[in-house]
Parts: structure tokens; C-alpha cells; sequence
């Protein structure tokens, strides 16, 4: 299976609580660091340490990146995943001592298992040591995508899960993408129909036809993803990359970006070197919408 981690220098680990159907995902970076940037497109986000990931921020490099549920107190994973970047002296480097970056994004899970488990700083440390061994990546209803549902507007929701996609370019380069999807819409294929969601004719068809929703409230729903590449990209360049990437969540998830989701991209550039062309950036822009698209597919039709 083609995944994230086909990126060389990203790594993945989960925890997960499949009783309390909750977990978090790490993104691990190479050591010293990667060029990340981000796009919060949904009107409802949960973030940690994302302003340093504008182009025009100081801080030029992230260390990890955590995705969680749990909603907001989910956030608290990142905790243990810088305490032990800390304890390996990595980080940016300051005169105290390195300060680990690890950006995070939340889902809303509390409706789903047990409302009164969230990943905390014990879980994230699990999932950045897991991340550690080097695995391939799990997918399905782990980490991040364990309370995960999509469809909520019509009946109740069905599960959406945790899914990764890579493709390798001609150039050589890999461009790899994760996905937790936790969407108010429907995942759909690529001819427009429903894998995941209300039942036939689907979410959009049902509005346009006039059927009244039972909207869910607002901030519950939210699809996060990572697109990743080994092309030596700027900041600036990450962050056009976030922005482009939110096309593949118009084309797998509908309706999407809506009121009641805080949809968000992390880009990612492990490359070094100089800084690609805008010929050959555009060619990873267009393969990343494509990897993402699959990798959303993937969090509901794998396991």
C-alpha cells in the first residue's frame, strides 16, 4: 500500500483506544527538522503552534506534527510528543536549550465511545514512540480517524477513518499524503458516488432536492490532513501547497468546508537543495490534490 511514509524521513505512529473509539496521530519529521507550512480552510479548526507555520513567520521548521481526537483537549498530546523530542535534543535551538515545533489539529470525537477519554501527553508520547519503530502506516480506525464519522446530515453518521496515499513523481520525487476523516459530508469516488455517508442519493443531492437536515453542531466535524514531499520546497511554496491540497477535499468529501468543519491542511517539505522551479512545483502541486483525494478515499474503504 503506497502511504505517507513512503516520503523518505516522515515516519507515523498512532494511539488509540478502541474502546473509547479515540486516538491521536504523530507525524514524525527527520530530526533536524522540515519546511512546514498550513491552510485552515473550515469555519470551525482546533490548532496548536500554527501561526509559526505562516511563510511569514520566523521559526522556518516543524519537528512533528500531531492530529488528534479528543477535540480541543485533545490538544494536549502534543505535550508528550515535545517532551521527548526534548529529552533527544531536538528542537529549534535557543539559549535554554532546543524547543521541539510540533504543530496540531484536532477532530471532534467526544460524541462517539467515551466522551471522557481524550488523547492527553501519556497518548501522544505512545504515538510518537510508535512512530519511532519505523513501521508502515496503519489505516482504518486508528490514531487520529478512531471516533471518526462522516454523512451527518441525514440519519446517523457511519464511520470515516484514517487513510494515506504517495505517488512517485518522474522526476523521482515522492509526494505522500494522510488523511483523518471526520467530515459532515460524504466521502465520495471519483464518478461522484457515495462510499461513505447518507444512504443513496447522497448529502448534496438530498439538499438540492429540498430535504431538510438535521445539521449537527457546529465545531463537530473537521477533516486534517498531511501532504508531504522529498522536493526541496520554501516555506512559501509549503504553504501554496496546503492551500492547492483543499481542492482534493472538494473532490472526495461533499459538501465540504462548510460551517460545521474546521477542515485543515500541513504541508511538508523534507528536501534540501535549492527550491524548485515553478514548472516542476506545479507538477507537485497537481500530484498532491490527487494524493490526498485518494488518501481521504482510503480512510473509509481500508482497514
Amino acid at each position: 500500500m503506497s502511504a505517507l511514509t513512503d516520503v523518505p524521513g516522515v515516519r507515523v505512529g498512532h494511539w488509540t483506544d478502541t474502546e473509547a473509539r479515540t486516538g491521536c496521530t504523530v507525524v514524525l519529521l527527520p530530526d533536524d527538522g522540515a519546511t512546514t507550512s498550513i491552510d485552515v480552510r473550515g469555519a470551525a479548526p482546533g490548532t496548536r503552534e500554527t501561526d509559526l507555520l505562516r511563510p511569514e513567520a520566523t521559526v522556518p521548521r516543524a519537528h512533528a506534527i500531531v492530529l488528534t481526537g479528543g477535540s480541543a483537549f485533545g490538544l494536549a498530546a502534543a505535550d508528550g510528543v515535545m517532551r521527548h523530542l526534548e529529552s533527544r535534543r531536538i528542537g529549534t535551538p535557543t539559549p535554554a536549550g532546543p524547543v521541539p515545533i510540533v504543530p496540531a489539529a484536532v477532530l471532534y470525537d467526544l460524541a462517539v465511545g467515551s466522551a471522557s477519554v481524550r488523547p492527553d501527553a501519556e497518548a501522544g508520547l505512545a504515538a510518537v514512540l510508535d512512530a519511532e519503530r519505523g513501521l508502515p502506516c496503519t489505516t482504518g480506525v486508528v490514531g487520529a480517524g478512531a471516533g471518526a464519522t462522516v454523512g451527518k446530515l441525514f440519519g446517523a453518521p457511519v464511520a470515516g477513518g484514517l487513510g494515506t496515499a504517495s505517488v512517485v513523481l518522474p522526476s523521482g520525487a515522492v509526494v505522500g499524503a494522510l488523511a483523518a476523516v471526520n467530515a459532515v459530508g460524504d466521502v465520495v469516488a471519483e464518478d461522484g458516488s457515495v462510499l461513505a455517508g447518507a444512504t443513496s442519493p447522497g448529502t448534496v443531492t438530498r439538499l438540492l432536492a429540498g430535504e431538510a437536515p438535521g445539521p449537527p453542531p457546529p465545531g463537530t466535524s473537521t477533516t486534517l490532513a498531511v501532504v508531504a514531499t522529498d522536493a526541496a520546497l520554501t516555506k512559501t511554496q509549503c504553504h501554496r501547497l496546503a492551500q492547492v491540497a483543499h481542492d482534493a477535499f472538494a473532490q472526495a468529501i461533499r459538501p465540504v468546508h462548510t460551517g460545521f468543519d474546521g477542515d485543515t491542511v500541513f504541508a511538508v517539505s523534507t528536501g534540501v537543495g535549492e527550491p524548485l522551479d515553478d514548472a516542476a512545483f506545479l507538477v507537485v502541486q497537481v500530484a498532491a490534490v490527487e494524493t490526498v483525494a485518494r488518501a481521504i478515499r482510503s480512510a473509509v474503504t481500508t482497514a
